[in-house]
């Protein structure tokens, strides 16, 4: 919620800042970008470290540098102190997000994941809703550096709390020093790729800056899946890697998102330069899109538990597709089924690429995830941008989050009873070590030897649907 909030207040404040500093329109867009770049660039990362040094660990120095960079803020004498600063920001903001996902992993076996996730989900739906009127708020009785404070406090506290809950510990990783090579060539690409995008809307598709920018990202990610595979221990572990949920979920949350996030910016730019509506009004026309997103969390999740993620997926998908085909209108009920359809996804999705993350890897796996979340927002403004704010954009989103049918249908299907002696979250290579779980909830107990978590205990038959095997609405607004 605290990011989420952070994204999405910024937004209302920008122009005061702009006028505060003396800040050109590029240098507040940077502002954004900076941040962006650096949230993109480390999710993997951070992920990793979390499941190397402990996600607890991680969540902690996160919200404390996430808190330290916002009071810095707050007393910038320059724009480009704000840009740094909020690049700063946007590493710390990659350590906290994957340790979320990864402590409900730890904490909650699959077949009682879909909750969890779908609280998470409607949380960070209201949190994106409520930035812009708090910021208005903020920004009217004091100026935009309002909007950084109040990220102190709630960070503060955040600190006390994970200091305070006592969170289950992960399995113990091999002795090793992490691959910072590898570590570097993808937080590089990544961050070329997504500044690439951003780009479009200013130098085109085939403009020269945007052809060398992705260029450089395919070298760069050539690069490090030549050395991936072989490293002795690699950034993506191998049993990610190949984990089918996991890749078909990252890919269908990143054209999900890019076609929901581009359709939106489509949408805003119709309601007020051609239907000529205030920023106040937009906001309200958009509402029921948020709304049903809170709403339709804990329904979806239900769902999930009942259907499986491939049909649940397929249906969220095919209502994102429909909402953004009804946008033309830019009517509340095409918002409404447009939110409808992405809340479905994205708890879906989420579910699936973290429960189906071996326990050791959940980090790993909430930074990629967490990536697809960020990433797929800037490919959607560069199409929605490039093709205009008429119809045929609106044409070329819908096709690109249709592409998420595809993925869906990858998805684990029915339920399947678990063979006895499955262990949720391990790889066929780890079954069998360690000694018998307990078979109550996960309540922090430990194995003999102290580094087994009970959500990978051995399953009887009928324990665990298999469209929950594999278990965040808004990235960032």
């Amino acid at each position: 919620m605290l990011v989420a909030l952070d994204g999405t207040v910024l937004t209302v404040a920008q122009p005061s800042l702009s006028h505060d500093l003396g800040a050109s329109v590029t240098q507040v867009q940077w502002t954004s970008t900076a941040y962006m770049l650096a949230v993109a660039a480390f999710l993997v990362v951070a992920g990793r470290l979390g499941d190397r040094y402990g996600h607890s660990r991680l969540l902690f120095v996160g919200v404390l540098g996430f808190a330290a960079a916002s009071a810095g803020i707050v007393f910038a004498p320059g724009v480009g102190w704000v840009i740094a600063l909020r690049a700063v920001q946007g590493v710390f903001g990659a350590l906290l997000q994957p340790a979320t996902l990864a402590l409900l992993r730890l904490a909650y076996p699959p077949d009682r994941l879909a909750t969890p996730v779908a609280v998470r989900t409607s949380a960070i739906g209201v949190a994106a809703a409520a930035g812009p009127l708090l910021g208005g708020l903020l920004v009217a009785q004091w100026d935009w550096r309002a909007v950084f404070v109040v990220n102190v406090p709630v960070a503060v506290v955040i600190a006390a709390l994970t200091l305070a809950v006592r969170a289950p510990a992960p399995p113990r990783e091999e002795a090793g020093r992490l691959e910072l090579g590898g570590a570097a060539l993808l937080a590089t690409a990544v961050a070329v790729f997504v500044h690439a995008l951003v780009g479009v809307p200013e130098y085109g598709w085939s403009g020269g800056a945007t052809l060398l920018g992705f260029a450089g990202a395919a070298v760069l990610a050539a690069w490090f899946v030549r050395r991936e595979r072989r490293s002795a221990r690699p950034l993506v572990p191998p049993a990610v890697a190949r984990a089918r949920a996991v890749t078909a979920s990252m890919a269908l949350l990143l054209v999900v998102s890019a076609g929901m996030f581009g359709a939106l910016f489509t949408a805003t730019f119709r309601l007020q330069d051609v239907q000529g509506l205030d920023a106040l009004d937009t906001g309200l026309r958009v509402l029921p899109l948020t709304a049903v997103m809170v709403a339709g969390a804990p329904v979806a999740g239900m769902a999930l538990r009942r259907f499986g993620a491939r049909r649940t997926a397929l249906t969220g998908t095919a209502l994102v597709v429909a909402g953004i085909a009804g946008l033309g209108s830019a009517s509340g009920p095409a918002f409404a089924v447009l939110g409808a359809g992405f809340t479905t996804v994205m708890v879906t999705a989420t579910g699936a690429v973290v429960g189906e993350a071996p326990a050791g890897y959940a980090g790993v796996v909430g930074g990629l995830k967490q990536t697809a979340m960020n990433v797929g927002p800037a490919l959607g403004i560069a199409v929605a941008a490039s093709a205009g704010v008429q119809g045929p954009s609106l044409v070329a989103l819908a096709a690109l989050a249709a592409v998420g049918l595809v993925a869906a249908s990858l998805l684990p299907g029915g339920a399947r009873p678990a063979a006895a002696g499955d262990l949720v979250g391990e790889d066929e290579g780890r079954r069998g070590e360690g000694g018998p779980a307990a078979d109550g909830p996960a309540d922090g107990e430990r194995r003999q030897g102290g580094d087994r978590h009970e959500a990978q205990r051995p399953v009887g038959s009928g324990d665990l649907p298999a469209g929950q095997r594999g278990h965040d609405g808004v990235a960032q607004a």
